[in-house]
């Protein structure tokens, strides 16, 4: 997901996103542990999404302080 998509949800559907991108790392960690995956880099990609998400919004929850 590129900065400018992330940039334009809202911050509730940001919290959502995270929450279920986080739950979705999990499930690619315990797979990829028990048989090794196609594509090993998507855990690397999943995990840079979550941290530009929340890094917006600490952002946000700063602009609004």
């Amino acid at each position: 997901m590129k900065t400018s998509e992330i940039k334009e949800l809202t911050t509730n559907e940001l919290i959502e996103r995270v929450e279920t991108a986080k739950a979705d790392l999990t499930r690619m960690k315990m797979n990829h542990t028990v048989s090794p995956m196609e594509n090993p880099m998507a855990i690397r990609a999943l995990r840079r999404d979550i941290s530009r998400m929340l890094t917006l919004l600490r952002q946000r929850q700063l602009t609004e302080k």
